[in-house]
């Protein structure tokens, strides 16, 4: 898929086709249709795509009784209100990243990614084992909502840079793309910080308007198109080391299906966090390859004072969360440190040492 035929989906439409969407949830013959709302573009690979398959699987796994129709970014709401339209019950389910919500409470971009943070299945351990999930819907609950893992692109690259990063100082004054508690951190580095969707970044390079921007990885960055702007391309990310994607419902409406219809919600959840994770380990590099081979892309590693430098605000800004009057703030903090220290021996100790004699003795 080219940029240009998912960001033609990516607009809003007129005005009369979000008045029909804003119909009531159909209820007919013991049958219910939800209305999904994402913050991806149609078709959008790995996420927009995965948003799609989700919604099929409920419905089809349902046998009908429960019909998800799914609004591509702008097709009902601004893809970056996704959630609030779960929340004024314009839609009964939001598929995005709870980091986009950080301005409800810090505490959600937990769920999502930390700098220098747990990668995909140490993050899936805290949610799943180590008392994250519950820690989740206390957040959630204020909000009257209910958030289960979707999806997990693995580790992000560091993004795109107009002008190659030579030192620290490099950084001072970039207006770069980039959200969450990464974002913060950039901050700290002395870039100018904004969020923006996905369909809207490129524009917002080729404008001039963006320095450098980073969304996910070289799946989704081809079919977004950067490289026709900039061949600087960073990584590893150190801001977003295992980014999960999210599944938003109305609680209500979800404790009042029948049980074995929030058994299919919750375990479609998580076997789409699964899936989606295997996509995009498939398919990053496939399209590394393309971007290199085919448009020049240069990959490179930032400096290590950026790096060191990252990591150094990385543990201040989680020290200042650790530290909120915010009780759940401060109890989603601690949780995920104590989690964190315990499942990165395993991968410290025994992943690690075994990639890297991978890289080291096999070669074929």
């Amino acid at each position: 898929m080219d940029r240009r035929s998912f960001i033609r989906n990516a607009g809003i439409v007129g005005a009369g086709a979000v008045a029909t969407g804003l119909a009531a949830p159909a209820i007919a013959q013991g049958n219910i249709t939800w209305r999904m709302v994402t913050t991806w573009p149609k078709n959008f690979p790995g996420l927009g795509v995965g948003a799609q398959r989700l919604a099929d699987r409920i419905t089809a796994a349902s046998g009908g009784r429960l019909t998800i129709q799914v609004y591509s970014a702008g097709e009902l709401v601004p893809p970056l209100q996704s959630l609030d339209a779960v929340i004024d019950g314009t839609a009964e389910m939001s598929h995005g990243a709870a980091y986009y919500w950080q301005n409800k409470s810090p505490a959600l971009s937990f769920f999502t990614g930390v700098p220098y943070g747990m990668t995909t299945p140490e993050l899936t351990a805290w949610v799943r084992y180590m008392g994250g999930q519950e820690i989740w819907d206390e957040i959630y609950d204020q909000f009257g909502v209910q958030g289960f893992l979707s999806g997990n692109t693995g580790t992000q690259t560091g993004g795109w840079f107009r002008n190659e990063l030579n030192s620290l100082e490099d950084v001072k004054g970039i207006r770069f793309r980039t959200p969450g508690l990464g974002g913060q951190v950039w901050e700290k580095l002395g870039a100018t910080v904004t969020n923006m969707a996905a369909g809207e970044i490129f524009q917002a390079l080729q404008s001039g308007t963006l320095d450098a921007a980073e969304f996910v990885g070289p799946y989704n960055d081809l079919a977004l198109g950067f490289h026709q702007i900039t061949k600087n391309y960073y990584m590893p990310s150190f801001v977003e080391s295992g980014l999960a994607t999210e599944l938003v419902v109305d609680k209500k409406k979800y404790q009042e299906l029948p049980a074995d219809l929030q058994a299919i919600i919750r375990d479609i959840c998580q076997a789409e966090y699964d899936q989606v994770s295997s996509d995009f380990i498939a398919n990053d590099p496939r399209a590394l390859k393309t971007l290199v081979e085919d448009h020049g892309v240069i990959v490179r590693n930032f400096p290590d004072d950026i790096m060191e430098a990252g990591a150094k605000a990385s543990i201040e800004l989680v020290e200042e969360l650790r530290n909120s009057s915010d009780p759940l703030v401060k109890k989603t903090t601690e949780s995920f440190i104590e989690a964190l220290n315990l499942v990165r021996t395993r991968t410290e100790k025994i992943d690690m040492p075994y990639v890297i004699a991978r890289e080291k003795y096999l070669k074929y």
